[in-house]
């Protein structure tokens, strides 16, 4: 029999580092006890009655069912501009600057797809979602790694990087708020950014999965609220966390005319569109449900506050933000992540994220993610306390 091989572009994947711990996981599940598991962001909460209400009443509209607009429906994308607009005071045109995703993932890695020719350059922090780094190999692309530390806030020390990579790189990702460290973009940070796109020519990929998730104001800041960003960027918006709807895969990307109309050119030959009922839904939530919203935060602010209070007593050193559903934090000892979140659920049956699976700048931290709720936060930390 003839052997299958893969494509050598998915032979330049890093290996999967957390292979071990869902092995782990299985086996205690299969054994019957409970794991308790703060390694996955998939938010608990339940979407809004309203949003799934205006689903239904979508549904009941035989033209929803035939394939949608490739690019998305006109009206979402003029919502959505409004949105951005209202909410960020970020302007774009919804004709010609804006598009729908399937999620804000496929989006991006689509992006790198349409943008990064083999040995490009891109420039990607360290910690970060490990997609942009994955999409970057699958192109061809050579990744760049700026480490973010603790000491800058997490954010990006721009004069390191050397000028040789400025001249050379396609692509500069951002994510704020962060994931995983989750600090915030001052506006300065933002302006340095794009001070550089606009002298060595490259783009920023803004991913702002979580702009919506914070419990202070002012909110976090999208980058096309900076002048002259939207020449240089393109921001990626994701509905999967504001609204608790992960399953239904929806966001948008705006910004730069070009970098829009070359991924929708990626898009038109790959995928069909997002179905339009669910276009529809988000329509209303984005004129309505800002109130529901406010509701959402005070709920991840109140368990980041709990959950917090219990690491640092057992000597975790929280790094304090108030923005994601996230927690960031170095834990005590010298024990490599992987080895210190497989004995974690070996010994409390409580699941976490290795730091080093978001990059070498990771290591030596965990992320713990807050989408289960507060009693079952306190049996976690209960559990851990006596390890």
């Amino acid at each position: 029999m003839n052997q299958i091989k893969p494509a050598k572009r998915l032979l330049k994947i890093p290996p999967y580092l957390f292979a071990d711990l869902d092995r782990q996981k299985r086996e205690i599940s299969a054994s019957g006890e409970k794991i308790i598991d703060l390694s996955v962001g998939d938010p608990d909460l339940p979407p809004p009655v309203q949003l799934i209400e205006r689903l239904k009443s979508a549904l009941e509209d035989k033209m929803v069912h035939r394939y949608p607009s490739y690019s998305g429906k006109d009206e979402f994308k003029i919502a959505a501009a409004k949105w951005l607009s209202r909410r960020y005071h970020a302007e774009v045109d919804p004709a010609n600057e804006l598009l729908t995703l399937i999620g804000s993932k496929e989006g991006i890695a689509h992006l790198v797809l349409a943008l990064v020719n083999p040995n490009d350059i891109v420039i990607i922090p360290s910690p970060s979602y490990p997609v942009y780094s994955h999409a970057t190999h699958l192109a061809g692309g050579i990744p760049y790694y700026i480490p973010l530390l603790k000491e800058n806030s997490y954010l990006p020390d721009f004069d390191s990087i050397p000028k040789d990579i400025l001249k050379k790189a396609k692509l500069f990702f951002l994510n704020y708020p962060n994931n995983p460290t989750t600090s915030m973009a001052t506006r300065v940070c933002f302006k340095r950014a794009v001070e550089l796109a606009n002298e060595y020519n490259f783009l920023i990929c803004h991913d702002a999965a979580y702009i919506e998730i914070y419990s202070v104001s002012p909110p976090p800041l999208s980058i096309l609220s900076i002048d002259e960003a939207k020449k240089v960027a393109l921001e990626f918006h994701s509905f999967s966390k504001t609204y608790c709807i992960c399953g239904w895969r929806i966001g948008f990307a705006a910004g730069n005319k070009e970098a829009v109309s070359l991924l929708a050119s990626i898009k038109h030959n790959i995928d069909s569109g997002v179905f339009t009922a669910i276009q529809l839904a988000l329509i209303y939530a984005m004129e309505n449900l800002d109130a529901h919203i406010d509701g959402i935060r005070s709920i991840y602010a109140s368990r980041k506050l709990t959950f917090s209070r219990e690491l640092e007593r057992m000597g975790f050193r929280v790094y304090p933000s108030n923005s994601t559903f996230y927690l960031w934090a170095k834990y005590p000892g010298t024990m490599k992540s992987v080895e210190f979140c497989k004995r974690l659920l070996e010994k409390t049956k409580v699941a976490a994220t290795p730091g080093v699976g978001f990059g070498q700048e990771g290591e030596g931290f965990i992320r713990f993610s807050l989408t289960i709720p507060t009693e079952k936060l306190e049996e976690a930390a209960a559990r851990m306390a006596k390890f």
